[in-house]
């Protein structure tokens, strides 16, 4: 793997390079957000390891650039001393894919890089338009539309799309969308529930008849919207 650092602590980075160069992986290093911008915006990695509290540009502020004005799609491991919900949270909205406290085993954080790895080379798989009437998904450029408007997400945003749809109209359960997301690494915190709640924010709200639905105690479904009248929005919205 190319991974880049991004982590101010001299002995973290130091045991990360002690860890990861005799394994025979390329690493790159940045002691502040800065930095680490540029080195994303100048080279291509397989994963960023980044730290969140960092001089100048935070990392929850780096991996929104990275996001939003980059548009890289290199999955982010965020590494923090923080592990309340909220914190959670944060650092998931900001674009960052799987979330370490630290201090943390350095054997875990290896499993975790190759499984963000792993599923991003799936994710970058040539696959065709995915659509269930008005609402459709190309995998290949992570880009989504509802009658024909372009609908923004996240990264962990269009992975559920992708699930719905392949399923659609039938039920994927939590675990199941879970798995897509997080692997076996699921977190304890109820994201989940955040993460549907953007999803819905963005393929229902701007319309009249709501297409994703909750299934109470089970999971999720994309239907339809009624062509004889507006469905009922689902009272969990």
């Amino acid at each position: 793997m190319r991974i880049l650092i991004v982590e101010d602590h001299p002995d973290i980075l130091a045991n990360l390079y002690g860890f990861f160069e005799p394994k025979g992986h390329l690493l790159d290093s940045a002691r502040n957000g800065y930095g680490g911008l540029a080195l994303a915006s100048e080279h291509d990695y397989d994963v960023i390891i980044l730290d969140v509290m960092l001089p100048g540009l935070n990392g929850l502020e780096l991996c929104q650039k990275l996001r939003t004005e980059l548009g890289k799609t290199t999955p982010v491991l965020m590494l923090t001393a923080r592990d309340s919900l909220p914190d959670k949270v944060a650092g998931f909205d900001s674009g960052a894919d799987d979330y370490l406290v630290k201090p943390f085993s350095l054997v875990e954080l290896e499993v975790r890089l190759k499984a963000l790895v792993r599923r991003a080379a799936s994710a970058h798989a040539v696959h065709p338009t995915m659509r269930l009437g008005e609402l459709s998904y190309d995998p290949e450029t992570q880009e989504a539309w509802r009658a024909g408007i372009p609908v923004q997400l996240t990264k962990t945003g269009y992975t559920l799309l992708r699930c719905l749809l392949a399923s659609a109209p039938r039920i994927v359960t939590r675990e199941t969308l879970e798995q897509a997301v997080w692997g076996e690494d699921r977190p304890d915190s109820d994201a989940l529930r955040t993460h549907i709640h953007a999803l819905r924010q963005a393929i229902d709200k701007p319309f009249a008849a709501p297409m994703l639905h909750t299934v109470a105690g089970v999971g999720y479904k994309l239907v339809q919207p009624d062509p004889g009248g507006i469905a009922q929005r689902d009272a969990s919205r």
